[in-house]
């Protein structure tokens, strides 16, 4: 992976953090990928912490880290940024805190559904969006799980109740798609970079028999896939309940070679399956071996 790790290195910013591309301008999000990625390959240690400090100054004083400062209200890289700061130093740790608080503040708009016949999931179980003010998805939802998980409020009723809304979300014949089940009596269809990011943030947390229809399906799809978005998290999915197809590796490096051609990958992109290739058991597993956050008033 070291000609990847060094395109990746190549898109890093002399004050801290990454570009979307080399030569762009700073993203928060591609920042806390990257810092991910190179953190789980042992590489570039330096950059790690240049990354997780210009994280803690894009912070706002509520916590919230947001896609960029013209667009406060889109938040989700706050659970990126949790993630990206777990281990490090008393300032990022301070940062993560803060994130953390505001995670289990925020979520999205609920109400009662009337009548299941036209939305298939049930509306009130509360998740988190991506913009705020909006409805709960599988994504962020998922990404808010993973980063309370990974520091130690797992047994929280916020991340009870994502939990609950994620099974909710599962489609009946297995898979989740960006959050919507059944639609005028039509189910939807699955997608495989909702289905990892759901089963990365269900594992241990749910029986096995209840998501084993949704395996199958990423058992089946990430075989023929070769995009970076589904390949890594379907790939990440499976490494959480403890399942690897021994072609992972053979995928990976076939994804990461289509850029010759297709041309380079988003930096969070190419993070992502960098960071794949790195880990044996799955994201949670692998942060959660990494020094917490300590807790202020256990699930306070």
């Amino acid at each position: 992976m070291d000609r990847y790790l060094d395109e990746l290195i190549g898109r890093s910013l002399p004050e801290g953090g990454f570009a979307s591309y080399e030569g762009g301008e700073y993203r928060p999000a591609a920042s806390a990928w990257a810092a991910l990625a190179l953190r789980f390959h042992h590489a570039r240690g330096d950059l790690v912490e240049k990354a997780r400090s210009r994280l803690v100054e894009d912070q706002q004083r509520d916590g919230r880290v947001s896609v960029s400062s013209s667009h406060p209200s889109a938040y989700w890289p706050t659970a990126v940024a949790v993630l990206a700061w777990q281990g490090g130093a008393l300032a990022h740790r301070e940062a993560q805190e803060r994130a953390v608080r505001f995670l289990l503040e925020t979520s999205g708009l609920h109400w009662k559904n009337r009548s299941s016949e036209y939305i298939g999931h049930d509306t009130s179980i509360r998740g988190w969006p991506w913009v705020e003010g909006t409805h709960s998805w599988v994504e962020p939802t998922a990404l808010a799980v993973m980063a309370l998980a990974v520091v130690g409020r797992r047994d929280h009723e916020r991340v009870r109740e994502g939990l609950h809304m994620l099974q909710d979300r599962q489609l009946p014949s297995g898979g989740w798609n960006y959050g919507n089940t059944v639609t005028f009596g039509q189910e939807l269809l699955p997608m495989v970079d909702a289905t990892g990011m759901a089963l990365t943030a269900l594992a241990e947390r749910t029986p096995r028999e209840t998501v084993e229809r949704s395996l199958q399906y990423l058992r089946r799809e990430t075989r023929r896939l070769r995009t970076p978005l589904s390949l890594g998290w379907g790939l990440l999915g499976l490494k959480a309940w403890n399942e690897e197809p021994p072609e992972s590796m053979d995928w990976i490096r076939e994804t990461l070679e289509k850029q010759q051609t297709a041309g380079p990958f988003e930096t969070s992109l190419l993070s992502l399956l960098l960071l794949t290739s790195a880990l044996a058991n799955g994201l949670i597993k692998a942060l959660k071996g990494t020094e917490s956050i300590a807790r202020q008033g256990a699930d306070s």
